[in-house]
């Protein structure tokens, strides 16, 4: 089939199936750990707090992480993160099993996963161009990646939803650190062709630089990351207040919040599925304009909707529009960018997505205590059609002095 073409390659499917089965196990431990926190804590605060001591290390190390890739084996990188991972979630596993479970101590393995995973995604994104035979393919097996990844968040919420209520937290925790013996199994049964690093001479903060410097001479791929970034500041971090909404706005339990999040899973699922669809000549541009404006109206019509079933459809184009958005811009970046660079802009473009969602969800916790969740996802959906018409006057004002150059040239 045209739209499964990347599987062709057997590292992709190695990595495809070893990976979705560590993605179901980890999108059951997100979905527990916000339970948790929201019961001990009863707080929105709270809950922004530990999406901001997961995700904090992106921001901070991103470019580094970006760097070290690009002079060392990201293989390796990703085989040893994996373990740490794994190390991680079994961590866990005991602290909820012999009821240590203290706000401070959640926030602290929070932060030990997102430091960790500041460097797993940077090796995992730039890898991903080496797992696949034919280059071309790249833009589906982006798209593939992408789908599994919200396959698994359907299905990880609904079983965590299922376990938190009948087996207890615990059990989450448990089925998480099995899962990365999977990946891990998946990664060691791969046989790469990589070029050999390049382990220069040059400090690697003059690299970090050489990353800069090429994004801002190329204001194509800048301008995403820079998109990127305005919606994971204020728009992506909605879903912080998604336990808000199934507990207080909606009078639910733990079903009900991971209701919201298969909801969110399935409309991801279905806008991977068209894009890994899409020809090869599409342009990449539009398709991030309408996804972006799709996900901030889904954001807003969430914040007015005073009905259950509707809350989760609108939830559900959240989930569509961000998840077609995401993927197109890594697309347009991953196939724009040089090989040698390809690290460094990866990773700017990890800290402009996961590096600034940490920030979002803080401050999107600290107006919910204030203005309540409503007002406050009201306001992000808002923001986020700003956004996109600030990304598409640019675009307009960049075409024009192109061909107003071009027009003076000749």
């Amino acid at each position: 089939m045209q739209v499964l073409r990347s599987l062709s390659s057997k590292n992709f499917r190695y990595f495809v199936s070893g990976q979705s089965v560590s993605m179901l196990g980890t999108w059951m431990q997100k979905v527990a750990v916000s339970w948790i926190v929201y019961q001990l804590t009863h707080s929105a605060f709270f809950l922004g707090l530990t999406m901001f001591a997961n995700l904090i290390p992106s921001l901070i190390l991103s470019p580094y992480a970006g760097s070290y890739a690009d002079r060392h084996n990201r293989y390796n990188i990703l085989l040893i993160t994996q373990i740490l991972l794994m190390i991680q979630a079994g961590l866990f596993t005991l602290v909820i099993y012999f009821k240590l479970d203290s706000i401070a101590i959640i926030l602290a393995l929070s932060l030990m996963q997102g430091l960790i995973n500041a460097f797993d995604t940077t090796a995992r994104q730039s890898l991903l161009v080496n797992m696949i035979n034919n280059k071309e393919d790249l833009p589906n097996a982006i798209a593939i990646n992408s789908s599994m990844a919200n396959l698994t968040r359907i299905l990880g919420p609904a079983l965590g939803g299922i376990l938190l209520s009948t087996l207890g937290e615990t059990s989450c925790f448990l089925i998480n650190f099995i899962s990365y013996s999977f990946v891990i199994y998946s990664l060691l049964k791969m046989k790469l062709n990589l070029p050999p690093s390049k382990k220069q001479e040059v400090r690697i903060w003059r690299t970090l630089k050489e990353g800069l410097r090429y994004l801002k001479q190329a204001p194509d791929l800048s301008s995403l990351i820079l998109l990127m970034a305005g919606y994971s500041l204020f728009v992506i971090p909605f879903s912080t207040l998604l336990p808000v909404f199934a507990k207080d706005v909606f009078n639910g339990n733990a079903g009900t919040f991971s209701w919201f999040e298969s909801a969110a899973g399935i409309g991801a699922l279905l806008g991977t599925v068209y894009f890994a669809g899409i020809k090869p000549n599409r342009n990449i541009i539009s398709i991030v304009i309408y996804a972006s404006l799709i996900f901030s109206l889904g954001v807003l019509l969430l914040s007015v909707s005073f009905d259950l079933m509707l809350a989760l459809t609108f939830t559900m184009v959240t989930g569509m529009g961000m998840m077609t958005q995401t993927a197109a811009i890594n697309t347009y970046l991953q196939t724009h960018v040089s090989d040698e660079m390809r690290g460094r802009v990866i990773s700017y473009f990890i800290m402009g997505y996961q590096g600034i969602i940490p920030v979002g969800s803080l401050l999107i916790g600290i107006l919910s205590s204030s203005f309540g969740p409503k007002v406050t996802v009201c306001v992000a959906g808002i923001l986020g059609v700003v956004s996109t018409m600030v990304f598409v006057y640019f675009k307009y004002r960049s075409r024009q002095d192109n061909n107003i150059t071009y027009s003076a040239v000749h």
